[in-house]
């Protein structure tokens, strides 16, 4: 075994509350396309106003799909989301802090999630403002409508004109914020650290943060433990030393 995964398992084994920030790196490598890949010379802030989605629904939900729908439903969870979620189920990991909409943590069995973005689990209708807290309404081959009034759903995170989404997203951090002050161990995989200064602030001096990425991020300065591998073979390590 690699010295480095050694000093993970000892750290995870020391830990009382492991948390997890991901982020869309262990997306982006089993499938996810990035949304301006998906939206193409439109302006991807557009889409997500009431008025497109009143005039173009299904291209609304077309562009969803291919972005991050197809990766959550078709091709399913990667061997570390399965990974991270057989952690928190042998008492190993506490919770899971990401960036990514995709609700692939949950889907692969997590259950304590703070998604900072908001995700396809968290839907409001853009007419009467009517929640529905189900990723699932998703994954029905068309877009997604308020049982209420008929109006389509959107993620609320998404949903700017109403101010809604702009709570959502205070709330979220909050959430992960406060999770993150509880870890006295933090696992930062697959992510550069987009609007990590919000949820690290928290962290207590105390708390060891380790580091699996292939590559250089803002965190090598920071970690005690940078280890350049793939998540799932170290991850892999772990769960069967």
């Amino acid at each position: 075994m690699r010295n480095e995964y050694a000093q993970l398992k000892e750290y995870m084994d020391q830990s009382r509350k492991t948390v997890a920030v991901t982020g869309a790196g262990i997306s982006y490598l089993y499938g996810m396309r990035r949304l301006k890949q998906s939206v193409g010379r439109m302006n991807a802030g557009r889409i997500f106003s009431a008025s497109y989605l009143r005039k173009n629904p299904e291209r609304f939900y077309a562009i969803m799909k291919d972005a991050f729908l197809d990766a959550t439903f078709v091709k399913g969870p990667s061997t570390v989301h399965k990974q991270l979620a057989e952690l928190e189920r042998q008492g190993k990991l506490y919770g899971i802090v990401t960036q990514n909409l995709d609700c692939l943590h949950t889907v692969a069995g997590s259950k304590n999630v703070i998604e900072f973005q908001g995700s396809f689990r968290d839907n409001i209708c853009i007419d009467c403002g009517t929640r529905c807290f189900d990723y699932q309404v998703w994954n029905q081959g068309h877009m997604p409508r308020c049982e209420k009034c008929g109006a389509p759903l959107i993620p609320t995170a998404f949903n700017r004109e109403s101010g809604a989404g702009s709570e959502v997203s205070r709330e979220s951090m909050r959430k992960a914020a406060d999770l993150i002050s509880q870890a006295d161990l933090v696992l930062v995989i697959g992510t550069t650290g987009f609007r990590s200064e919000e949820y690290l602030s928290r962290m207590r001096d105390e708390t060891k943060l380790v580091q699996i990425n292939p590559s250089e991020t803002q965190f090598d300065r920071i970690a005690d433990l940078n280890i350049r591998a793939d998540a799932a073979e170290a991850l892999d390590a772990v769960l069967n030393r």
